[in-house]
């Protein structure tokens, strides 16, 4: 695969029923099918949806419940002990998503949920969470961290997203992120569909890979806050078999490690969108 495919594949969990798209039941599996048939199929990951609307989606799926790799969100609370009928069932769970809770339950969670399913532990960037990363390091889990939301104060700075990617790489955890990454470079777009939506600046998901890994790789903090915060796509150089920013270059195999062992995926309730604008990008 090229560079970009390589950067790509499986990233985009779909996340059509969240906000801000907020589409049914029917809307979002159908959607999901069209696009893993589609031309860029191979980007698409996983629907995600909560635990408490899978008997919703087994209705709406029918004959392609098996068909629709599925993420599941819940919380520390929620009952785990409905995972193992859903997958005797036919359910094609992979992983678990877990709304964030105290260090002290992360364990115990872990335990509930079968060994062979990944969970992920929402974990607040902010704060840099050292506790919530060593705990879920400990149980073997993955991390989660929301990079926008529907309000300016939903989007993380960059040093301080860097600074839990950096506490992220130490450990070797790997994680996923979710919230506010619809487009590929970081730049200025409505928060919600809304006609009168107000605007502001988003993370980009390319910056957010780059940025992994350059931390991945052991490099300069202060290069991956600039990666984050680059708005200038001419900055960048894709090739068949690299990635360039600036004078910091990727090659396909080191952009495959990065995705399949630290920067898993990321949420998005449009997969359509990040598409489209790679593909005007000239980048697709």
């Amino acid at each position: 695969m090229t560079a970009i495919d390589t950067l790509l594949d499986g990233f985009i969990d779909y996340a059509g029923l969240y906000a801000p798209a907020s589409l049914d039941m029917q809307a979002a599996v159908r959607n999901y099918l069209r696009y893993r048939n589609g031309k860029h199929g191979a980007a698409l990951g996983r629907l995600i949806i909560d635990l408490a609307r899978l008997n919703e989606f087994r209705d709406v799926a029918g004959a392609g419940l098996r068909d629709i790799r599925l993420s599941v969100i819940g919380s520390a609370s929620s009952n785990w002990n409905q995972l193992p009928p859903l997958l005797r069932d036919g359910f094609a769970i992979e992983s678990i998503e877990i709304k964030p809770c105290a260090p002290s339950q992360i364990e115990n969670v872990k335990k509930q949920i079968p060994a062979d399913l990944t969970t992920y532990f929402e974990v607040p960037v902010d704060s840099n969470a050292p506790e919530q990363i060593a705990a879920i390091s400990d149980a073997g889990a993955r991390a989660k961290i929301r990079m926008g939301g529907l309000v300016a104060e939903s989007f993380p700075q960059a040093p301080a997203v860097v600074a839990i990617m950096n506490s992220l790489a130490k450990s070797r955890t790997p994680f996923k992120a979710t919230a506010g990454l619809h487009h590929p470079l970081r730049s200025l777009h409505p928060y919600t569909y809304e006609t009168d939506s107000p605007a502001g600046t988003m993370h980009g998901f390319v910056n957010l890979c780059c940025a992994a890994a350059a931390v991945y790789f052991g490099g300069d903090p202060a290069e991956a806050v600039a990666l984050l915060e680059e708005e200038d796509a001419d900055a960048w150089r894709v090739l068949p078999d690299c990635l360039h920013w600036r004078s910091l270059r990727w090659s396909t195999e080191q952009l495959s490690e990065v995705r399949k062992k630290f920067l898993i995926s990321f949420g998005s309730c449009s997969f359509a969108e990040p598409i489209q604008d790679l593909e005007a990008m000239a980048w697709l």
